[in-house]
């Protein structure tokens, strides 16, 4: 009798791949190429206070040039964002500006407000030793009380947020994201021109919003613009040090925090352009009015500022994009509307510091 034999074997199953996927699971698994920059906050680490110090302005020095702005002459494109505020510039390696350059650069940020260069990887890639040079020549280093900064760099600031965590200063308890500031305006001498750029993104989402604050001074009457010359305003970083108290952010605080009195207009020590300087992350009353009035008053610009659209401008980022800004004259917000594809927004932040504010009227004591 002969015996058949029945083997099953079994077949290996098939997969359809779809290549994007593939790439992008090789990208994950990859290691970060910036792990060296992602924030720490050292328990032990404590700063004394901020003295004052003389600044000179490096634009100052670029209006004595020829061509002022001859830094841009090999740039392929210059384009305003908007007539009052904002330009995009392509062709130019920030990285390889000289000294006067970088003088031309500063008066630039100081006219346009903000000027956002594409295509900087050079720049990027650099490494601190290079950003530290870099902010030196436009200030003191500016080292943030409460951020994450990487090992060893702390006049690094760095924004992060990924799929499970955020090192910013955010509140969650707000119908929206966005929060207008001029950055650490607590500071008996705030930041001039800042440099900031992203070491990694989302896809989409994650721009951030600036607004010209020349221009909201100039949208109101001139009869309003004299008395608000005569304020001047508390500006307190006392709540954002609790934050980090409250074990939020890294839960460390560096310096003890300050508050200091700025002028509500101040003028800008290049140009002589005159800006509305509150904002309502930092801005707490107005001096010598009673509390509802300058509740009032300062919700009031709070307000116009949120809502004038027309003196804003977007910046939707691109890998390799470097932007600059005027701290003196601007205001920004990021938009946190990213937050729930868990992907990674990590930036970093070189803040010079600059003057004490210039009232913009003459003899106003702070």
């Amino acid at each position: 009798m002969s015996t058949v034999e029945t083997i099953t074997q079994s077949l290996p199953s098939l997969t359809l791949r779809n290549k994007s996927d593939e790439s992008e699971k090789t990208k994950q698994e990859e290691p970060y190429k910036y792990a060296h920059l992602l924030p720490v906050f050292p328990k032990d680490e404590h700063y004394p206070p901020l003295t004052p110090f003389e600044h000179v302005d490096p634009g100052l020095r670029a209006l004595s040039h020829p061509n002022p702005r001859a830094f841009l002459d090999n740039a392929t494109s210059v384009i305003d964002l908007t007539p009052r505020l904002g330009s995009e510039i392509r062709g130019v390696n920030l990285a390889e500006l000289d000294s006067d350059g970088r003088d031309q650069l500063a008066l630039e940020v100081a006219r346009r407000g903000l000027l956002v260069f594409r295509d900087q990887q050079d720049f990027i890639d650099r490494g601190v030793e290079f950003y530290r040079e870099w902010g030196r020549h436009f200030g003191r280093l500016h080292i943030h009380p409460t951020s994450g900064h990487p090992e060893g760099v702390p006049e690094l600031h760095l924004v992060y947020r990924d799929a499970n965590t955020t090192y910013n200063f955010e509140l969650d308890d707000r119908i929206r994201s966005t929060v207008w500031h001029s950055d650490v305006s607590y500071e008996l001498q705030p930041p001039g021109l800042t440099t900031f750029f992203l070491l990694s993104q989302p896809k989409t989402g994650g721009d951030t919003l600036f607004t010209s604050q020349v221009s909201t001074l100039s949208r109101l009457s001139p009869q309003f613009v004299a008395f608000l010359k005569t304020l001047k305003a508390v500006h307190s970083g006392f709540e954002q040090a609790e934050f980090s108290r409250s074990g939020r952010r890294g839960g460390v605080v560096r310096r003890d925090p300050v508050q200091n009195v700025h002028p509500v207009v101040r003028r800008h020590p290049v140009t002589g352009e005159e800006a509305l300087y509150v904002n309502r992350q930092f801005t707490r009353r107005i001096v010598g009015l009673k509390l509802e009035e300058s509740d009032a008053i300062l919700n009031f610009l709070y307000d116009h500022i949120d809502k004038s659209a027309d003196n804003q401008a977007r910046v939707k980022w691109e890998p390799n994009t470097v932007v600059l800004w005027d701290n003196r004259i601007t205001a920004h917000s990021a938009i946190v509307d990213f937050d729930k594809t868990g992907e990674r927004r990590h930036g970093a932040r070189i803040t010079p510091q600059a003057e004490r504010p210039i009232p913009a009227l003459d003899g106003l004591e702070l």
